[in-house]
């Protein structure tokens, strides 16, 4: 039965790392079409944003049937509760790289580079959700924290890009709409990372049982 319910678990592990490296794929695509100027290049984000819904939809079934056909107790049980709340998180990251790409065929070939660190920003996000899915498999507290604290970089350079984004719409008010398409851009790769943070949480609520601010996660 124990041997049964690991090989389950391996297998979920390496599911949870497949979508999260879909995730990370969205993200270098919307951040080419952002450098570029151009959605063509990155035409395959719609085709793998549904990648990304069917792998949540796969994930929760195994989960579910885990769940059903093992009854796992204390960390397993937490490691699964965990990794059906991650995929929810991950699947809105597919989303939001999906929206920049949407919002890029906008901005009529211009490129951001001279107003902020998207190109930046985009590697950190990246990194960060790289970094949380790996803490998850490997049930590292330490890589957990670390992911969280990098959220701090994220918003930093959210900021930086928002304070450019101002200058340049004092400087040139035509600019106006072009400035906020690139603002909405740089928000939504500061919730990519922001949901990176969320599954770093979850890693270490699937390991110690504890939530942000030491309070105990009930029926667990």
């Amino acid at each position: 039965m124990r041997s049964r319910l690991d090989e389950q678990l391996a297998f979920l592990h390496t599911e949870m790392i497949r979508m999260g490296a879909m995730c990370e794929e969205g993200i270098a695509l919307a951040a080419s079409a952002l450098e570029k100027g151009s959605a063509d290049t990155a035409a395959g984000i719609a085709p793998l944003d549904q990648e990304i819904d069917q792998k949540e939809r796969d994930i929760e079934h195994l989960c579910m049937k885990i769940l059903l056909q093992q009854q796992p107790v204390a960390g397993d049980l937490r490691q699964i509760s965990a990794a059906l709340k991650m995929i929810t998180d991950m699947e809105r990251i597919g989303d939001q790289a999906e929206d920049i790409v949407e919002i890029v065929a906008f901005l009529n070939g211009r490129t951001a580079e001279e107003h902020g660190p998207f190109r930046e920003m985009a590697k950190a996000a990246s990194r960060m959700v790289t970094d949380s899915v790996d803490a998850y498999v490997k049930q590292d507290t330490k890589l957990a924290k670390q992911v969280i604290d990098y959220d701090d970089v994220v918003d930093e350079y959210f900021h930086h890009v928002k304070a450019n984004l101002i200058g340049m719409i004092a400087k040139n008010p035509d600019d106006g709409e072009y400035a906020l398409d690139l603002l909405m851009i740089a928000k939504y790769f500061e919730r990519i990372g922001d949901h990176a943070t969320n599954i770093a949480e979850r890693v270490l609520y699937s390991v110690t049982g504890v939530r942000r601010e030491g309070e105990i996660w009930s029926g667990v």
